[in-house]
């Protein structure tokens, strides 16, 4: 038996809704396409199709089968793909949607480099914040998300990254150092706004103590609903402020952002790519994914060690 030209016809047959509908997809005879789902059957073990004169539906078995057979076949396809686009000039236009806040830390520091790499990929970005982007209409849609995340979508995790607390030099000097959460309290505070009145309320764990979360109520002197706003405040000398780490890595390493209560941290964040589809990905979508990744990870590895070495308790 072809066990992986069964499985085609398996998932087809449920597909199409039906052993002829399939055949004629498939361009084969109606009794083959029966013989090769029965031959499955038998090798399994188990009834997969429920087979009636007026319907077709799955047992409990078939519908966890088919849930495995549609990736293994997917996998498949894509690895014919990735081998095949070998031979094929990587061409054509690549359309990103990127909230403001990646489109400049992540993805602007990157083009250049990419375009030198792939200078026939032409890029199209739509730079918007949005609580629902259209993902659809695009070839990768990043989104950030904290630790909680679990959209229905295709997406794949770039990056994961730590929310720490950061001030000026100037700032520290005026005002001091906070040695503990509490100190909050007497800091000027910049928060980026929240639902709720949530802006007013920090929560802060160590890293390695998770379960041990502070809550410290604080009345921000600015809320903002934009990262580089805050940013370039806490530049300013107007107060202290959570970032990602890798955000603010350079400032931490040319000296102009203090870290602030090491290890405290307020949040774990992440970046995900999300695709329309799993299905048919150009290969202009997947070197840029891969090119990504392989960036990203790598700038998150020297934000680490910027943020070890530029830490002030």
């Amino acid at each position: 038996m072809d066990r992986l030209l069964s499985m085609r016809v398996f998932e087809r047959v449920v597909d199409e809704g039906g052993f002829a509908a399939a055949a004629r997809a498939m361009d084969m005879s109606a009794p083959v396409v029966t013989r090769l789902v029965a031959d499955l059957e038998e090798h399994l073990g188990t009834r997969l199709l429920q087979r009636t004169t007026r319907r077709l539906s799955l047992t409990e078995a078939g519908q966890g089968y088919l849930s495995r057979v549609r990736n293994i076949l997917q996998d498949i396809d894509e690895a014919h793909a990735v081998t095949s686009s070998h031979t094929t000039e990587l061409a054509g236009l690549l359309r990103l949607h990127t909230p403001p806040v990646l489109a400049s830390y992540v993805i602007a520091p990157l083009l250049a480099e990419f375009r030198r790499r792939y200078p026939k990929i032409m890029i199209e970005i739509e730079v918007q914040s949005i609580k629902e982007p259209p993902i659809e209409d695009f070839d990768i849609t990043l989104l950030g998300a904290d630790d909680s995340f679990d959209a229905d979508i295709v997406a794949r995790k770039v990056m994961e990254s730590e929310a720490i607390l950061v001030a000026s030099p100037d700032y520290l000097k005026r005002r001091g150092v906070p040695a503990q959460p509490q100190d909050l309290a007497a800091h000027e505070c910049l928060r980026l706004k929240q639902p709720n009145g949530r802006a007013r309320i920090w929560r802060m764990w160590q890293p390695h103590q998770s379960a041990q979360v502070v809550e410290m109520a604080i009345e921000p002197v600015l809320q903002a609903n934009h990262t580089d706003t805050l940013l370039r405040a806490a530049l300013d000398g107007a107060g202290i402020t959570s970032v990602a780490v890798d955000l603010v890595a350079p400032y931490l390493t040319r000296g102009e952002l203090v870290r602030v209560l090491s290890p405290w941290i307020t949040g774990r964040l992440a970046m995900y790519a999300a695709l329309p589809s799993r299905k048919f990905i150009p290969q202009r979508t997947r070197v840029f994914l891969d090119f990504l990744l392989q960036e990203t990870r790598q700038q998150a590895s020297q934000a680490l060690e910027a943020c070890s070495n530029c830490s002030s308790s």
